[in-house]
Formats: structure tokens, C-alpha cells, sequence
């Protein structure tokens, strides 16, 4: 029964490439639709409250899939799929790392957080130590991680679109940063809120029915895909040590996505959209939820690709496999099926990097404009109108950002991304919370340790120096530097700490534990 299943899964040619209508269509009702809910949105934002936080009105269930929205990039929905699909086992490394980032948010930040801070990570991070300098080096650890991330957001939907419609580069990049500038200029966090729940009500339902065709295949027995796995690729596509084979290199990489989850300016910044510490703790339950059940559904698709549509016809198209998902949408649902799996990768997109833009612009404003040039005294209406003039001033630079990275190899930047914001953001925040001696010049000398190690590393490390510069070998040998930086970044911060005391700070502890744990005082 196999071999005529595998027999059946060659390959027909794909239309990727070539303007789809399906995928056209739908991506213009998307925009339409998510245009009228910024203009809806638009009418409710008035305050800093509702620009920055929606009001503090959102549902812990409807912040909860917002939440996984924000997470689900198309970097996972394509990326990991296309990993399995051609590295078999070891693309689970990238989906638990992911994953198990979620309950450690759960546990350590997400009440601390909400209790705790007003807009941005900042808020939590200097609670109890002197604001400038926490605000400054704070901002400049936000923007780089929020800067990495825009890149490789922008440089992949241009490519992305190109591959899909068959549109301009060029185009696509316009596109992307115009949309995304008026979702977050005149909607705020409520509409961005929203364009996330729709995209991830979308993504979750597409993935299904894809994974649910898949399996028609297989008699709905998982077992009976893994078996054709094996046959037609051997035991081994079932087994770690496929893609990465340094127990270290994987270390750093788990560590890197784990706790780089709870150092993402634009996920930490949800946790101010919902009215107490309780909902902070449903919103992060439900994502847990719904963010398993996506990266279950990626791990199904990438083994069905490698089944149905074979690793060479996948790599023919894509050498790193973030075709995958869509070659296995377009052989099991035809071209239509494709169109509407393609609309919705490019919506995935779109909303995660106006979540970004939203993280950033509060950033700018509320830490650096606010808290660093005024010295903290500053009216709503200035404030506001500075997030929208940085909201204007992200959106033309994401879109030069697209431009001039056009063809490079950026899929690093996401890797770097969630490397300083595991070791220039989490360990500073986590130490605030709940060490009594952390001070001001530990929590600088942490994030600025955390940030330029993580810089340095990457750039000698193999993922740039051999797979960019060409070198036959990289002076620093993990393709991940977190396992260094990070722990780097919680020595220094430790270490500054305990030689510089800060008795301000340590008398100040005890009502911030008030406030983190009974919500004492929280907005």
C-alpha cells in the first residue's frame, strides 16, 4: 500500500511563480477587511492607554490568540515545515524550542510584567533603579532585536510574494511597510490586536485542513506517514543528528529560543492589553494551547511534504525547503488550496511586523522620549505624537531596510533576533524581578554585555563567517551564540551588582514584591 502511495505522491508541476487569483484575492479581502477594523479602531484611539495598550480592554482569551499570532511568523508556519520536510527529526529541535519558551513566560514574567510595568519591558526593568540609564540601554537593546527581526520580515515577504504571485520585489516591500504603517498609526494596539486574532484564526485553520488532506492520504494514521518517511528516506530521517549535529550547537539554540520568547519587545508588550494579572495568565495559557497545537500541525505538514512531495521536488524550488508547505497545499488541495495557504503566509507577515513596528514606536516614545529627554515629565498629546512620528519614521525604514537587503542571505537575523533578546533583555528583567541586590550598574553592564556579545559572536561564528564570507572555518564555533552571551550577561550583571551595591534599589524591593505578587498599586 505504501509504495502505490508514494508511487501517487510524485509530483506534479507547481504554478508557484505564476500570479495566482485565489492568492491575489484573498489577500486583498484581508487587507480590506483589516483596513475597516483600523478605521473602526481608529474612533476608539484616543489616549496613550488605547494606542499602547488597547485600553487595557482585551480579553485574556482574545490576548491569548493575539498572543500566538504575534508568535506564529511565517518564519515558523514556512520555516520549520520546510526544515522537517528536508531535515527530518531535528526540525522538532526548532518547534519544542519554540514551544517550551511559553510556560516559562507563564511562570516567571507574565504577572511580574503586567503587575509591574505600563507599556513597554523597560517600565519592569527600572521599577526600583534609576531610569535613564535603564531606559537608554533598554531601548537600544529593544530596537536592535526589533530592528534584526523587521529585516528578515520585510526580505522575506518581498521574496515571498515574488515566489508566490509572480509580483515585483520591490512591490511587495512597498506594500508590506504602507499597510502595516496605517494599521499601527491609526488603529494602535487595538487594531493590531485584532489583524493578529484574524491572522491566527486563519493560519490555525489553514494548517488544519492542510495536515487533515495530508493524512487522507495515509488513512488518517500518522504512523502509516512516518513509515513512508522511512521507506522512501530511511530510519535515520526519524532520528536527531540530522541537521545539527554539536550537542552544544543545539544547547545554545534551544537556550536562544526558549528565553529569547520572553525577551521579544512586541510579545512583552501584550501582557499591558489585558485589565489584570489573571487574564495575563489565561492569555498566556490559551497561546500555550493554540502555539502547541501549531507546531504539532508544522511538524505533520513538513513530514507529509517530504512524503507526498518528495525532498528534491521541495529543494528544486527552495534549497532551504520554505517551500514546502505550500507545494504540499497546492498537491493535496490544487491550486485554489494554494492560493488561499499563500494569502495567508502573507498576512502572517504583515501582522507580525506591525507588531513590531507598535513595539518600537512605544520604545522611542515611551522610554526614550518620556523617560530620557523629559526626564519623565511629559503630557499624553506629546507623547502620542511622538509614537506617531516614530510609528512613520519604523515604516519608511523597514521599507529601505527591504530594499537594501534585496537578495542577501538574512535568514541569520531572526537566529540574532532571538539571541540578544535572550541575552540583552531576559536576564536583566528576570534579575529586576526577583533578585533583591541587582542595581543599575549591573542591569546596564547585563544588557549592554548581553547585546555586543551576542553582535560579536554571530559575525565569527559559522552561520556567517562560513555560509556568507566563504571561510573554511568560523573562530567561534556555534552557528548560535546564546549559550555564551546569555550566560556572559547574567555574570556581568551579578558581578557588577555585588561589587557596586545600590541600597536604593534593595530598600525599594520590598513593595515592588508587593506590587509583582498582590498587584499592589498596579495601572
Amino acid at each position: 500500500m505504501l509504495l502505490s502511495l508514494l508511487l501517487q505522491a510524485s509530483p506534479s508541476a507547481s504554478t508557484l511563480g505564476t500570479a495566482n487569483p485565489v492568492s491575489i484575492g484573498m489577500f486583498f479581502l484581508f487587507v480590506a477587511v483589516t483596513l475597516y477594523i483600523t478605521y473602526w479602531a481608529a474612533k476608539k484611539t484616543k489616549t496613550g492607554s488605547e494606542f499602547y495598550a488597547a485600553g487595557r480592554n482585551i480579553s485574556g482569551f482574545q490576548n491569548g490568540l493575539a498572543l500566538a499570532g504575534d508568535y506564529m511568523s511565517a518564519a515558523s508556519f514556512l520555516g520549520i515545515a520546510g526544515m522537517v520536510a528536508t531535515k527530518g527529526y531535528d526540525g522538532l529541535i526548532y518547534s519544542i524550542g519554540f514551544l517550551v519558551g511559553w510556560p516559562l513566560i507563564m511562570f516567571l514574567i507574565a504577572e511580574p510584567l503586567r503587575n509591574l510595568g505600563k507599556y513597554t519591558f523597560a517600565d519592569v526593568v527600572a521599577f526600583r533603579l534609576r531610569q535613564r540609564p535603564i531606559r537608554i540601554v533598554s531601548s537600544v537593546g529593544s530596537l536592535m532585536t526589533i530592528a534584526f527581526y523587521l529585516i528578515a520580515q520585510m526580505v522575506g515577504a518581498g521574496g515571498l510574494i515574488k515566489t508566490l504571485f509572480g509580483l515585483d520585489y520591490e512591490i511587495a516591500v512597498l506594500v508590506v511597510g504602507c499597510v502595516m504603517t496605517l494599521y499601527v498609526l491609526f488603529g494602535g494596539m487595538i487594531a493590531t490586536t485584532w489583524v493578529q486574532i484574524i491572522k491566527a484564526v486563519l493560519l490555525l485553520s489553514g494548517a488544519t485542513v492542510l495536515v487533515l488532506l495530508s493524512l487522507a492520504k495515509f488513512d488518517f494514521r500518522p504512523s502509516f506517514l512516518l513509515e513512508a518517511v522511512s521507506t522512501q528516506y530511511g530510519q535515520e530521517m526519524l532520528a536527531p543528528g540530522g541537521y545539527i549535529t554539536n550537542p552544544f550547537d543545539a544547547l545554545s539554540l534551544g537556550l536562544a529560543l526558549m528565553l529569547g520568547t520572553a525577551g521579544l519587545p512586541h510579545i512583552l508588550m501584550r501582557f499591558y492589553t489585558v485589565p489584570d494579572a489573571k487574564a495575563a495568565r489565561k492569555s498566556v495559557f490559551v497561546a500555550t494551547g493554540f502555539i502547541g497545537y501549531f507546531y504539532l500541525l508544522t511538524f505533520l505538514i513538513g513530514f507529509s511534504a517530504m512524503a507526498l512531495v518528495g525532498k528534491p521536488a521541495i529543494e528544486s524550488i527552495d534549497k532551504g525547503g520554505n517551500m514546502a508547505a505550500l507545494l504540499l497545499a497546492e498537491q493535496t488541495g490544487g491550486t485554489a488550496f494554494l492560493g488561499f495557504i499563500a494569502a495567508v503566509a502573507f498576512a502572517t507577515i504583515l501582522a507580525v511586523v506591525a507588531g513590531l513596528t507598535l513595539s518600537g514606536a512605544s520604545s522611542i516614545s515611551h522610554d526614550l522620549y518620556v523617560h530620557v529627554f523629559k526626564n519623565g515629565v511629559s503630557n499624553e498629546k506629546g507623547e502620542m505624537k511622538v509614537a506617531k512620528r516614530a510609528t512613520v519614521a519604523l515604516g519608511i525604514l523597514s521599507i529601505i531596510l527591504g530594499l537594501v537587503f534585496k537578495g542577501q542571505n538574512v535568514a541569520f537575523m531572526v537566529g540574532l533576533a532571538f539571541s540578544i533578546a535572550a541575552s540583552a533583555n531576559f536576564p536583566a528583567l528576570l534579575m529586576s524581578i526577583i533578585w533583591k541586590r541587582f542595581t543599575t550598574k549591573g542591569a546596564v553592564w547585563s544588557i549592554a554585555t548581553g547585546a555586543a556579545l551576542s553582535l560579536i559572536l554571530i559575525v565569527l561564528s559559522p552561520t556567517i563567517m562560513v555560509d556568507i564570507m566563504g571561510y573554511e572555518e568560523a573562530i567561534f564555533p556555534l552557528k548560535n551564540p546564546a549559550l555564551v552571551s546569555m550566560s556572559g550577561a547574567f555574570l556581568m550583571g551579578i558581578v557588577v551588582s555585588l561589587l557596586q551595591p545600590e541600597e536604593s534599589a534593595a530598600l525599594k524591593f520590598e513593595s515592588e514584591k508587593l506590587r509583582t505578587y498582590l498587584g499592589v498599586g498596579a495601572e
